[in-house]
């Protein structure tokens, strides 16, 4: 990502309607799978440490971050979160075998090669242990937000079940989410383009009226996206468990 973004996305992240909602969402489905507060956990590609926040919050004691960017591990070291280790997701410097669960939350879009970082996921993670994915979705929602954060593709659901499923993984859950704002984001993306806004991130278009009404619509679609399955969102979410070898 671009510098300006990792500031922006410090600063906003703790609050802003976005992160709170994909965190409660992330928190629901790491719940179903009723793992101890000792369970291993890994956040790949940690960005300014969202995931680690709602770890460290949530209880659970042995986790650990990977990313590829010094960024990352300032601004995480900054705000006093679980470790974080530099490395890639395509060659991941951890033993085989080695994690109950893995999150690679919006992290895939920005790797050349997806299908290794895919199977370097499945090798870290111990038979019958979990990763919860999540990309970005449809070509057309293309913006601001996918150049500064140096994103290579957006994804369909086929598409992402299709990379997950070439290593040794199965997915048990999966559904598009944040589908009510799926027009507004469009229509909004399409107006800062033919504008030529210039931002660091999307995140700056906020205000506290705004982030109140954009968070309890969030709120609504994360609560019914897992029962409704809509056919399209801005993302994409997969749990997928790892085969017993």
């Amino acid at each position: 990502m671009d510098v300006g973004t990792y500031e922006i996305e410090a600063a906003y992240e703790e609050s802003h309607w976005w992160f709170v909602g994909r965190r409660s969402l992330f928190l629901a489905e790491i719940g179903r799978l009723h793992l101890p507060k000792d369970a291993r956990i890994l956040d790949v590609g940690t960005s300014t440490g969202t995931n680690l926040r709602m770890l460290r919050d949530a209880g659970y004691t042995h986790v650990l971050g990977l990313d590829s960017s010094e960024e990352s591990l300032r601004w995480t070291a900054a705000k006093g979160l679980p470790e974080v280790v530099k490395g890639d997701v395509c060659d991941l410097p951890f033993e085989s075998g080695g994690f109950d669960l893995v999150l690679a939350t919006d992290v895939l879009e920005h790797v050349e090669d997806d299908a290794q970082a895919a199977a370097e996921i499945a090798r870290v993670l111990k038979p019958g242990g979990h990763v919860l994915i999540t990309v970005p979705t449809f070509t057309m929602l293309w913006g601001l937000q996918d150049i500064v954060a140096h994103h290579k593709r957006r994804y369909r659901m086929p598409q992402l079940l299709r990379l997950i499923q070439r290593p040794n993984l199965v997915p048990i859950r999966s559904y598009y989410f944040n589908f009510i704002l799926f027009i507004p984001i469009l229509l909004a993306r399409r107006l800062l383009k033919l504008f030529k806004v210039k931002l660091k991130s999307e995140a700056e278009v906020n205000s506290p009226f705004l982030n109140g009404l954009l968070g309890r619509i969030f709120h609504a679609d994360i609560t019914v996206a897992p029962y409704l399955r809509p056919p399209f969102g801005v993302s994409a979410l997969v749990m997928a468990k790892a085969k017993q070898r």
